[in-house]
């Protein structure tokens, strides 16, 4: 599989979590987070053209008895135009408890950029799609 870079997205009602991969397409590293209004699909749209990404995975959400909820049809509805708006593949990564991951890892630290937990969940995303095997 040729190397290429990756957005992770964590999708949320009111903040977007932004992660890019490094150019080889190993690893997401935390990028930023954006409110969730009539912008977010144009601002996404630039920042993949800006970066050169070639694939877009978003963080699928389940609520605790295994069924999506409603944050998860609103992300599969956002990665549907974001697919039809720049022609790439997007991907959906289960996301179990990754802002609260983000949480416990960004705990403790100092200088904190405004909401980098959201930043922090999408390249855990990310990080977990890239970490597996994929065709």
């Amino acid at each position: 599989m040729e190397p290429m870079r990756y957005l992770g997205i964590d999708f949320g009602t009111k903040r977007v979590g932004l992660a890019l991969s490094d150019e080889s397409g190993a690893m997401g590293f935390p990028h930023s987070v954006l409110p969730n209004d009539p912008r977010l699909l144009t601002e996404v749209s630039g920042l993949i053209a800006k970066e050169g990404v070639g694939a877009v995975v978003i963080g699928d959400s389940l609520d605790f008895s295994g069924k999506e909820n409603p944050v998860a049809k609103d992300a599969k509805a956002f990665g549907e135009e974001l697919s039809k708006t720049t022609g790439l593949p997007v991907f959906f990564e289960l996301e179990a408890l990754t802002s609260q991951e983000a949480r416990r890892s960004i705990d403790g630290t100092r200088g904190k950029p405004e909401n980098p937990i959201d930043a922090s969940a999408a390249a855990l995303i990310l990080t977990s799609y890239l970490s597996r095997p994929h065709d």
